[in-house]
C-alpha cells in the first residue's frame, strides 16, 4: 500500500480503550458468578503447565457487516484476580467496560489484534478470525505454553492449543479475552460512527439490524463494509457500484498490548491504522476439535506472524 495514499479513516481513530464510566457503584459486578476456572485450579489444562504460561483467547465481530474482526489473548495474574469475570455477552456495557479496565491494569499480559474488512473478504470470515487470534497470541509479549481458545477451531500457533466449548463462560482467561475483544471492537465502531454517522455504527456496531440494512440501501457501502457478506454485496449491486474498494484504501486495524508482566513495550505497539505496506496474510491452519475438549499439539514448524 502506498504510504502517501490518504487514509480513509480520520486521524482521531487512535485508541481502542473503552470509555470508562464515572461513579460506577462498587457492586457493579456480582462477586458470585457461575464458577469460572482460574488457571491454577483448571482441571481442563494439562498437568505441569504453570498458570503464568497459559493465555485465554477469544474473538468479537464475526457476524457484523462492517469493520474488523477483533481477537484478544490474556494471561491473568494468579496473585491479582479480577472479580466478576463472565461471558462478555452476559454482562452489561458498564460491567464490560469496568472489567476491561481492570483486566488491562491487572493482567500479566494482554494483546488485542484484528483482521480488517479486506482480509475478511480475501480469506473468508473464519480464516480471518484465525488470523486475528494468531496475531493476538503472538503479540502477547510473554512466553505461552498453552493457549485456551473459545470454540472448536484454532489457528496454527507455536504453543499447544486447548479448545474449550463455551470457554468464555467457563475459563477465566478466556472470559477476560472475550471482554477485551468485545470492548475494543465496540470502541472501534464508535469511532467509525464519528466518521460515517449515516450508518449509525454506534448503535448496532456493524451488525445486520434493519436500520443498518436500510442505510446500506440508501447510502451504499463504506470501505469498511465487508464485500463478501451478502447484504453488502446486494446493496452494491443494486446501486450499480463496483464490489472492489478503491486502490490504496486504508482500513481500520488494531494491534495493542500491555500488562504488568511486560517490562517494556516496543514503540510500534498501539492502534494501527495500517498506513504502511503489509505482507499478504498467511492463511492459518485450522485444526478442528473432537466432540470433547482436547489439546492440539504445537506444530513442528509454526509460520511467522504476518
Amino acid at each position: 500500500m502506498d504510504k502517501s495514499t490518504e487514509c480513509s479513516l480520520p486521524a482521531a481513530c487512535s485508541s481502542v480503550e473503552p470509555k470508562r464510566t464515572n461513579n460506577v457503584p462498587a457492586e457493579f459486578v456480582p462477586e458470585e458468578q457461575s464458577p469460572l476456572l482460574w488457571p491454577e485450579e483448571d482441571p481442563l489444562q494439562p498437568l505441569g503447565v504453570p498458570p503464568t504460561a497459559i493465555c485465554g483467547v477469544d474473538e468479537a465481530g464475526r457476524g457484523p457487516l462492517a469493520g474488523p474482526v477483533v481477537a484478544a489473548a490474556v494471561i491473568l495474574d494468579p496473585d491479582s484476580p479480577v472479580p466478576g469475570l463472565a461471558d462478555s455477552k452476559a454482562l452489561t456495557e458498564v460491567q464490560r467496560t469496568e472489567l476491561a479496565w481492570r483486566i488491562r491494569e491487572q493482567a500479566l499480559a494482554w494483546c488485542i489484534a484484528s483482521a480488517d474488512a479486506a482480509e475478511i473478504d480475501q480469506l473468508n470470515i473464519l480464516q480471518a478470525t484465525m488470523l486475528a487470534m494468531q496475531r493476538a497470541v503472538e503479540g502477547v509479549g510473554l512466553p505461552v505454553s498453552l493457549a485456551q481458545i473459545d470454540g472448536d477451531r484454532a489457528p496454527r500457533l507455536a504453543c499447544s492449543v486447548q479448545l474449550v466449548i463455551k470457554g468464555d463462560a467457563r475459563v477465566a482467561n478466556i472470559s477476560a479475552a472475550s471482554i477485551l475483544a468485545k470492548t475494543a471492537r465496540d470502541a472501534l465502531l464508535e469511532q467509525l460512527h464519528e466518521y460515517w454517522p449515516m450508518y449509525e455504527f454506534a448503535s448496532h456496531k456493524g451488525y445486520a439490524t434493519p436500520v443498518h440494512r436500510a442505510t446500506l440501501i440508501e447510502h451504499g457501502a463504506s470501505p469498511e463494509h465487508r464485500r463478501s457478506f451478502r447484504p453488502v454485496r446486494d446493496a452494491l449491486e443494486a446501486a450499480g457500484l463496483p464490489l472492489t474498494r478503491a486502490p490504496g484504501t486504508t482500513l481500520l486495524q488494531v494491534h495493542e498490548r500491555g500488562g504488568t508482566g511486560l517490562a517494556t513495550l516496543p514503540p510500534s505497539y498501539g492502534t494501527d491504522l495500517m498506513g504502511a505496506d503489509r505482507p499478504t496474510p498467511v492463511l492459518p491452519r485450522n485444526p478442528r476439535s473432537p466432540v470433547s475438549d482436547g489439546v492440539v499439539p504445537a506444530p513442528a514448524d509454526p509460520p511467522a506472524l504476518p
